[in-house]
């Protein structure tokens, strides 16, 4: 028996409810709305917002998120809270500036913010609670305090300097006895509670419950937040190219977003559908590369074998290599096309026993596919400030937040908050938080299919999923993780729907992902044939990858996976949850 085959902790199972999420207090605050009676909707909301006190360095409400929604009554439903670009974010714009690149930190990178509006308008929508409510569990633990993680310290102790020599209000605010805080220590953001005061109240007067809380959708837009934010980043700072530039996002952008309820796009694999995001995402890697496994035998997607990382591996390198050339909001190629059972199976001939180090979009239109700058020059320490990469060592560098939740009548909610990192850009004092950064997704070609263009959305890596079977929904699953967002999701569910693994054992067992892509954050580097493994994997496994070419990088025994998910057998209604030990924050609860 493997080491892995013993989890900690069991898959929990009940009939009430369940969550999990990438932060135990968030999963504490979610169950706690579940038992006074509120519906999934009700509870994913509240653990998002306690998200963003409890993990500032992986989101914040200045970011950006995505959601899968099932309500007990309808079908998987995509919740866009990804914002566009402002108006001012031209591609001249950032030349002006001297940029070949949109920078990895700093304001001038920033996409309209879009978690809070899509968080409120879905509670508004498919909720239940009044608006103050909901809020009360961030904001006391903003005004109480959240004791601090090591991974919270480390991104404090990354920033330090940068916040003293260029960053005051981040200082003011994150580092207030001019350190970084030890883990344990309590960090509050009173200002952040008082914000969130101010948008309760205006969303507790007058009217009915949806006029209520679309008065506090509004107050955001165009209100004290919109107001302050317009006002604070026409201050030029400092940016990751160590130069000064101003934001170009004003009250006018926050005014016209909307955030959207879209059509998953979904794939039928095994018995199972998988549900995703369209590709304005990039979800629609994962049902390509599933696409492209389903061509092979069983024994030959086996993730824990040398040949089944391989064939998975080669399968998400020409998935990959299709998001670039295709996905995005110039993206002249429908996922149906990229879907189409003929190519798929020609993607899926080109794979041979050994590791390919080539970049190979397809065509499956018969034009000629966009090719990104492959860049292998960039210096691997070179990270953006704190932004969800991971290096080839498997070092985390920030991250994203995922959290899961079904209710007992069968509503599900998968959602990727991320974006607004406390390192991401300077904190707007009169409101406790940053803006996010993800325009650093979008490139400075024109010809590119995610271009830099005003009022479209980059191509986010937030990757949130839904799986259903016979047209019930059955899981939530998701994680932090950039790039390898879908690529730590697809082994999971190969354990899970072939090899029958339970929820726990799937996220427990060691993972894997490729660098052979051009990584969706600043610098955008990209290492041909790269294979970052934990080291728990037999030594065999390592050695025969190795033999078949793959440019291996071991990780730590825990370092890869940040997943969470909850599930529902249709037949018993009974309920799951199970959540990721790496990094002693991943929780899940229930009953």
């Amino acid at each position: 028996m493997s080491t892995w085959d013993v989890p900690a902790k069991p898959t929990l199972r009940g009939h009430f409810g369940m969550v999990a999420s990438t932060h135990w207090l968030a999963t504490a605050s979610a169950q706690s709305v579940l038992e006074r009676g509120g519906n999934a909707f009700d509870a994913a909301v509240a653990g998002a917002f306690v998200l963003h006190v409890a993990e500032p360095h992986l989101n914040g409400p200045g970011g950006d998120m995505v959601a899968l929604i099932s309500p007990a009554n309808g079908g998987p439903t995509v919740v866009g809270g990804q914002g566009p670009a402002p108006a001012g974010a031209t591609v001249e714009h950032m030349r002006v500036e001297g940029l070949d690149a949109v920078p990895g930190a700093g304001a001038l990178a920033a996409a309209v913010p879009g978690s809070v509006v899509a968080l409120f308008g879905l509670l508004r929508d498919h909720g239940t609670w009044e608006l103050p409510d909901v809020l009360q569990y961030a904001i006391d633990y903003a005004d109480a305090g959240v004791p601090a993680a090591p991974s919270l310290c480390s991104a404090l102790e990354t920033v330090t300097e940068l916040f003293t020599r260029s960053w005051p209000t981040s200082r003011a605010t994150w580092l207030p006895s001019g350190r970084p805080p030890e883990p344990g220590d309590r960090v509050v953001n009173p200002v952040y509670a008082r914000t969130l005061e101010r948008l309760a109240r205006a969303g507790s007067a007058g009217g009915s419950r949806e006029e209520r809380i679309t008065r506090a959708i509004e107050e955001w837009q165009g209100g004290f937040v919109a107001r302050a934010i317009d006002e604070f980043v026409r201050m030029p700072h400092e940016h990751s190219d160590g130069i000064e530039h101003a934001g170009v996002i004003r009250e006018s952008d926050l005014r016209a977003f909307q955030p959207s309820y879209e059509r998953a796009v979904n794939l039928r694999f095994r018995d199972i559908t998988v549900h995703k995001a369209d590709i304005w995402s990039s979800g629609p890697v994962l049902l390509q590369t599933l696409a492209i496994l389903s061509h092979f035998p069983d024994d030959d997607v086996d993730p824990a074998t040398a040949r089944g990382i391989h064939t998975i591996t080669e399968a998400m390198k020409l998935a990959f290599a299709d998001r670039e050339a295709y996905y995005g909001w110039r993206g002249s190629v429908p996922i149906e096309r990229l879907l189409d059972p003929d190519y798929i199976a020609s993607r899926a001939r080109i794979i041979g026993p050994e590791a390919s180090m080539e970049w190979r979009p397809g065509a499956p239109d018969g034009g000629e596919p966009y090719v990104p700058p492959l860049r292998t020059d960039v210096d691997p320490h070179a990270v953006g400030v704190g932004e969800p990469t991971v290096r080839a060592s498997g070092e985390t560098r920030g991250d994203t937040c995922h959290l899961a939740v079904v209710d007992r009548h069968g509503n599900f909610v998968s959602a990727t908050p991320s974006g607004g990192w406390l390192q991401s850009s300077p904190t707007i004092p009169e409101l406790g938080f940053c803006l996010g950064t993800r325009l650093q997704m979008m490139w400075l070609d024109p010809t590119a299919p995610s271009a830099l263009r005003p009022g479209e959305r980059p191509r986010t890596t937030l990757s949130p999923t839904l799986i259903s079977r016979d047209g019930v929904t059955i899981e939530a699953v998701g994680t932090p993780g950039g790039d390898q967002q879908d690529q730590w999701q697809l082994p999971y569910l190969l354990r899970r729907y072939i090899q029958g693994n339970a929820m726990q054992d799937a996220i427990d067992a060691p993972t894997f992902h490729t660098t052979h892509l051009p990584s969706s954050f600043w610098p955008r580097q990209w290492t041909p044939g790269g294979l970052v493994l934990e080291d728990r994997l037999p030594a065999e496994v390592v050695n025969e990858l190795r033999d078949r070419g793959h440019r291996i990088t071991l990780s730590g025994a825990w370092s890869l996976g940040r997943l969470s998910a909850v599930a529902r057998d249709a037949a018993t209604n009974e309920l799951f949850a199970a959540a990721n030990p790496r990094g002693r924050q991943g929780y899940a609860t229930g009953r």
